[in-house]
């Protein structure tokens, strides 16, 4: 912040630079001597009136036809000679001519024309430096200083600070952006809340069921010491305690598969809000953003044309999924090319994501949408296999689907979406 309300001092006193050499260049202008063509004139006058071997009327002077020369005076006796020589406030040259002092008043251009243009200059530049010191003003009220007040909000949130609170702001550039990051951190603080609620449930789940398996397992170790011992001489008996054995066993493999549904369940606690949308306000958001993306990878990109119509599902998550299917589609694509193609079927809506060079076996398609699967073509490519796994749920939680199939050297996954 110094460092800006040092720029900002450092262009008012440009400005004040600005002025005070503008203003010091017109008054070397207007002070200047233009070469003296005023003496010119005056010697022209002298000549004029020298040759004139009579008195000369200074009234048949004809004065239009000079520049400089405003007034030509003679000397009277009857005057009184502090006045003839101080002048009327014009500048003047006094010549002693055919026995008379003559006084020529001359003027140096038009002083008040260049008043004028110098104080319309001025006016201009102090236009110019309001405006440029009212954009500044503006620019740094409006963008900086908001943004200095958040500037550690992303940090505070990086270090698991989800206390720290937004006030609510109206500011037409950043009012969306202190929101969504209120938005975020109040996610984030929920996800924590329900991530720590979860591992508290799994914990005591499996404390739980530890504490239950403890018991056939001790009966198990207990018949097999007696058996071990030969305790049970009866045929019968022993048969008794085999079945024991089992049935104790079978507890056990139910408690681990007790835990084995819970630590499979939906970890993710995925939510969708189903509301109503345009297909064509979806596809713009992905046209938009990946036209320019591939273009700079030097991937050729297409969207077929298609028939704008009413999805239902949630927007936002309808745009995690065909871009997750996009992301993929450039990871472990060839890049050569990409293209989207949109059709219809009976009630539903299928946008089909192909890309070029496809290396995946048909084998391992029944999988690639398992969580953290990753197929033989991942290669040193990083990734969590979450993605399509994600996309599957996201779709079937707002009634739709998705699938994959591979044609030729082509990948092609296709997202069902439901038309109202």
């Amino acid at each position: 912040m110094k460092s800006l309300t040092r720029i900002f001092a450092v262009i008012i006193l440009i400005f004040v630079a600005v002025f005070i050499g503008v203003n010091v260049c017109l008054a070397g202008i207007n002070n200047k001597d233009y070469g003296r063509e005023y003496r010119v004139e005056i010697n022209r006058l002298q000549n004029e009136i020298e040759q004139n071997i009579n008195d000369v009327d200074l009234k048949n002077i004809d004065l239009s036809k000079y520049s400089y020369i405003k007034d030509i005076t003679v000397l009277d006796y009857n005057w009184d000679k502090p006045e003839f020589f101080e002048g009327n406030g014009s500048d003047y040259t006094i010549k002693y001519l055919k026995g008379n002092y003559y006084r020529f008043d001359y003027q140096l251009g038009n002083t008040e024309q260049s008043d004028r243009i110098q104080l319309f200059i001025n006016i201009v530049l102090l236009v110019m430096s309001l405006t440029v010191i009212g954009i500044v003003g503006y620019v740094y009220l409006k963008l900086i200083r908001p943004f200095h007040q958040i500037k550690d909000v992303p940090y505070e949130l990086s270090k698991g600070n989800l206390t720290v609170g937004l006030k609510e702001n109206k500011n037409r550039f950043f009012g969306r952006f202190i929101w969504g990051l209120d938005l975020l951190r109040e996610n984030l603080e929920q996800r924590k809340e329900k991530e720590l609620s979860l591992q508290k449930d799994k914990k005591t789940l499996v404390l739980s069921i530890s504490h239950d398996i403890k018991t056939p397992l001790s009966a198990i170790k207990l018949y097999a010491k007696a058996i071990s011992k030969n305790l049970y001489e009866n045929e019968e008996r022993c048969t008794q305690i085999a079945d024991s054995i089992g049935a104790k066993a079978d507890e056990i493999e139910a408690f681990i598969s007790e835990i084995i549904k819970a630590s499979s369940e939906d970890f993710l606690n995925l939510e969708v809000q189903k509301e109503d949308y345009y297909l064509q306000e979806l596809m713009q958001r992905i046209y938009t953003y990946y036209t320019e993306k591939l273009l700079l990878l030097n991937i050729d990109f297409k969207m077929e044309k298609y028939d704008n119509c009413l999805i239902r599902g949630d927007m936002e998550r309808s745009v995690e999924v065909l871009q997750n299917l996009m992301e993929n589609a450039i990871k472990y694509g060839d890049g050569r090319y990409i293209s989207i193609r949109i059709s219809r079927e009976e009630d539903c809506c299928l946008a089909t994501v192909t890309n070029s060079g496809c290396t995946l076996s048909k084998n391992e398609l029944s999988y690639i949408f398992d969580s953290f699967w990753r197929g033989s073509n991942v290669g040193n490519k990083n990734g969590s296999g979450l993605g399509l796994y994600i996309c599957r749920q996201l779709m079937q939680k707002m009634d739709g689907d998705i699938y994959a199939d591979c044609i030729g050297d082509e990948m092609q996954v296709t997202a069902v979406f439901r038309i109202t």
